[in-house]
């Protein structure tokens, strides 16, 4: 079987597996979760995208791996990643823990579908042998990266047209 039938039969089935997964036990418990809780254990996970600089990593990844996928990919993943370690850090500060994890989530999420722009257009799936021990990345980890930054922006979406529980009172809301 040709390696692009193989690669993209095996992210598809990544993406499979990990809605059932999500569906059954990630998304029930982040919507009972308050928002800034939920999207907390979401910035966790994507905490440690700093790991896709590895793409870069000359050796690790084979040399027929088109730069064009590999300095992006890594690059937008460690933008990413420490965006998502700043929300983290900032928590207790919600407007700053908020104005950071939309960040981090529309940085995130673009730069997946950057990436798989690159990976189609340079032809990394005829090529994803050389991909190496990174090719779990693409396969195991990027579905569930994108699977939660789409549970991110749902939360964010239902927080714009509900009342926040987990913000201050304002000087409006307050008994005169």
């Amino acid at each position: 079987m040709a390696p692009a039938i193989i690669f993209n039969m095996q992210l598809v089935l990544g993406y499979a597996a990990w809605l059932l997964c999500f569906a059954a036990y990630g998304w029930p418990r982040l919507k009972a979760m308050d928002r800034a809780a939920a999207m907390r254990a979401i910035a966790a996970l994507h905490s440690f995208r700093f790991f896709g600089l590895a793409f870069a990593f000359h050796g690790l990844v084979g040399a027929g791996v088109p730069a064009g996928f590999a300095v992006p990919a890594a690059g937008g993943d460690l933008a990413a990643g420490i965006l998502a370690m700043l929300a983290l850090a900032s928590f207790r500060s919600r407007p700053l823990f908020w104005l950071l994890a939309v960040a981090f989530n529309v940085v995130g999420a673009a730069d997946l579908v950057i990436d798989y722009y690159h990976a189609v257009r340079l032809g990394l799936p005829e090529v994803s042998a050389g991909l190496g021990p990174m090719y779990a990345i693409p396969m195991l980890y990027v579905p569930v990266l994108m699977i939660t930054h789409a549970a991110a922006f749902v939360l964010m979406g239902r927080a714009l047209l509900a009342p926040s529980v987990d913000a201050a009172p304002t000087r409006a809301s307050q008994p005169a």
